[in-house]
């Protein structure tokens, strides 16, 4: 509806306002109806993965179990596949833009994680950079939408990458990993689904 308004007339400054206000709304009633599912399915596979791969290698010093890091795609997808749909709705141009961020991100983390995995030589401090990468794409994703919990998770997730980065040990490394995508998917995505709770009570 937005994008034929442009296409029709030269809208003033004060219509574009409104018209990229209204999409922004819509993302976010979007975002209520789906809940936090998707981050939470991202978020926990993460963390499952995580705490997996450094209770393994801990325990066994058996540097195959990092394998156990495909947990993450496999659970991610299945579960992205299994989430309830909501079949119908306009995607505007702010859905777009979202939905561009996360490819982008996600392909570019997935990708490095696989030649980290496969390459052991390859001294790329991974971790780093998906912390990083995700990071980024909560804190975009969080003032797009104007979501503030996704921002605040966003940035504290960066600086836990700083964190990460500086400090030494795998133990504390491998927690710290974990712990980011506590505070930038799952406590967001938590809040998310409380606010879809309230939303649907009143309605």
């Amino acid at each position: 509806m937005e994008e034929k308004e442009f296409q029709e007339r030269p809208l003033n400054e004060k219509e574009s306002l409104e018209i990229i206000t209204r999409m922004i709304r819509n993302t976010q009633r979007k975002l209520e109806r789906g809940a936090g599912a998707p981050m939470l399915i991202w978020g926990y596979a993460t963390f499952i993965a995580t705490v997996s791969v450094w209770l393994t290698l801990k325990l066994t010093l058996n540097y195959q179990y990092n394998y156990l890091w495909f947990i993450i795609p496999v659970v991610g997808v299945i579960g992205m596949l299994l989430r309830k749909k909501y079949p119908g709705e306009v995607r505007t141009y702010v859905d777009k833009v979202i939905g561009y961020i996360w490819l982008v991100l996600g392909i570019t983390g997935f990708l490095l994680s696989v030649l980290s995995l496969i390459n052991f030589m390859w001294q790329l401090p991974i971790l780093f950079v998906i912390i990083v990468i995700m990071g980024m794409g909560s804190t975009l994703t969080g003032l797009v939408t104007e979501f503030k919990p996704m921002i605040i998770g966003g940035i504290t997730g960066l600086l836990l990458g700083i964190a990460h980065y500086l400090i030494s040990g795998y133990d504390i490394k491998m927690l710290t990993f974990a712990f980011a995508f506590v505070v930038m998917f799952i406590i967001p995505g938590h809040i998310l689904n409380y606010k879809a709770k309230k939303i649907c009570l009143k309605n």
